[in-house]
């Protein structure tokens, strides 16, 4: 790694530390437990995967994701259970690392990931109006209005401005980190009156230190934190892997999608042990450190050191920081973030693929983004399966021994067993009828009933059936059809492929 580069990491992983303070804090908000806890997640996990994950350049730290599911067990438990319930979700992640499970983030389809983006880019931006509400003498919430949002909303302008325009005039410095650093001297010389991230909480604190969860070691807290957990670990893997791959894509790269399970599993165990809320992957500090040039590990161990370092030692100066410049980053993010094709792509997809897309985009908003990619695959798969169903069909030929040939194309399976039945005639078929399926894949359960009941009723009809180019497996588990069976593999134990039969146009001179 050159110097140069050695500058780009640490620079990159400074930006990076500076926006995960108010994101930790409110994150910590959203579960019910103190900012601390937010904030020492975000170190170590950041930490951790920095070190081990399979995407070098990535970041993790405590996201909004899991807190939406942590607020109620911390409200009915206890802050105590989210920590044992943190150790057993790491448990679950390295467990899918070692089993390798992660390879089956290649089965989300491309709409699915469109969706997950798009969801994303708009959940952060919700995320950031938070920051335009103040306390009212009554203590609720309420919409800034007047001097304080066109204050607000300039500044938010400005960062927006530096960051765009930054990188034109030097690269020295990311856009990202010159624009906080401008933006907080305008507020900090002119002493304007804007929120600030200390105005969020404290974030002053000291090292973390080891603490094993106080939950009673029984069957009944296992009954507790079980569910939550599995819930915890899923999100966090989907949300770790589909950052994993947009990571990819950006760098036209590929990153070890079980290495990153392991890593991710690593850290969540050693937080839980430590006082923190747990953590995954986080889209939006991942794209702020990539487009800063950060490449390596360097820069999450950076990002994650310097937050530790404002825990200790410099939180009163990171409590200055105007909101408004974080707000002003992750607008950034959110623009970068968004896939604005979707727009135009929208009109020339598949319908089936564009109701796909805006679906995993809507129930990433409003619900969460595992439900939201498991809803997009199950409706990608019934749809599949849907089109797959109608693609069977058979090539009808008389050879030259006067046999009745079907000869299938498209897959037999569940779909398309009753497309399949349709095709025979046994009661007006000749007496020696041949079902070839080398062009045909025979799937899955009730494909073989199928293959079964049609030889039973031509078993009935008293006519031979010859069923060739038939998997190995599909003939060990065929019962009826057994005995008529005619089949010829040649060098190919997954799947019989002859070439052994009088050619078409052959079959056809029979006629």
């Amino acid at each position: 790694m050159s110097a140069g580069q050695i500058k780009t990491e640490l620079f990159s992983g400074l930006t990076v530390a500076l926006a995960l303070v108010p994101e930790a804090v409110a994150f910590a908000f959203v579960a019910g437990v103190n900012p601390l806890v937010g904030l020492y997640a975000a170190f170590m996990v950041g930490l951790i995967t920095a070190l081990f994950g399979g995407r070098p350049g990535m970041i993790s730290g405590a996201t909004g994701a899991l807190a939406v599911v942590m607020v109620a067990l911390v409200a009915d438990h206890g802050v105590e259970y989210l920590f044992a319930t943190v150790v057993l979700m790491g448990i679950f992640q390295i467990l899918a690392g070692v089993f390798r499970l992660g390879k089956f983030i290649r089965m989300i389809p491309h709409p699915v990931m469109l969706g997950f983006v798009n969801g994303l880019a708009i959940v952060i931006f919700l995320a950031q109006l938070g920051q335009f509400k103040v306390h009212n003498a009554a203590g609720e919430k309420v919409w800034m209005t007047g001097e304080p949002l066109a204050m607000m909303l300039g500044l938010v302008v400005l960062t927006m401005f530096i960051i765009h325009f930054m990188p034109k005039i030097t690269k020295f410095v990311p856009g990202p980190l010159a624009a906080i650093l401008g933006v907080s001297a305008v507020v900090i010389g002119f002493d304007l009156d804007v929120p600030r991230v200390g105005d969020m909480a404290s974030i002053a604190g000291g090292l973390p230190e080891f603490h094993l969860p106080m939950v009673p070691l029984n069957f009944e807290t296992l009954e507790i934190i079980f569910p939550y957990a599995l819930i915890l670990a899923a999100i966090g893997l989907i949300e770790s892997l589909l950052t994993l791959n947009l990571a990819n894509e950006m760098l036209e790269k590929k990153g070890g999608a079980s290495k990153e399970c392991v890593a991710q599993g690593m850290s969540n165990v050693v937080t839980g042990f430590f006082g923190g809320m747990g953590g995954c992957a986080m889209i939006g500090q991942s794209i702020i450190n990539l487009k800063s040039g950060g490449r390596h590990r360097l820069s999450g161990i950076t990002a994650a050191l310097f937050l530790l370092a404002f825990i200790l030692f410099a939180s009163g100066l990171i409590e200055q920081i105007p909101l408004a410049a974080l707000v002003g980053v992750m607008f950034m993010v959110v623009i970068g973030t968004f896939a604005w094709a979707t727009f135009k792509i929208l009109m020339v997809i598949p319908r089936a693929d564009a109701f796909v897309l805006l679906l995993v985009t809507g129930v990433t908003v409003y619900s969460d983004l595992a439900v939201a990619v498991i809803a997009g695959v199950i409706v990608s798969a019934l749809v599949y399966a849907w089109q797959a169903s109608k693609r069977i069909d058979a090539k009808v030929l008389i050879d030259m021994q006067g046999s009745k040939v079907y000869r299938l194309n498209g897959p037999l399976f569940f779909g398309s067993v009753e497309s399949f039945n349709a095709l025979f005639d046994p009661a007006q078929d000749p007496d020696d009828v041949i079902v070839d399926f080398i062009n045909s894949r025979v799937v899955d359960h009730s494909a073989l009933q199928a293959i079964d009941s049609m030889a039973e009723k031509y078993e009935k009809a008293g006519k031979k059936l010859h069923l060739r180019h038939l998997s190995p497996d599909c003939q060990k588990l065929l019962t009826r059809a057994r005995k008529f069976m005619e089949v010829s593999v040649i060098e190919d134990p997954h799947y019989g492929v002859a070439v052994d039969y009088p050619e078409e146009d052959e079959m056809e001179a029979a006629r």
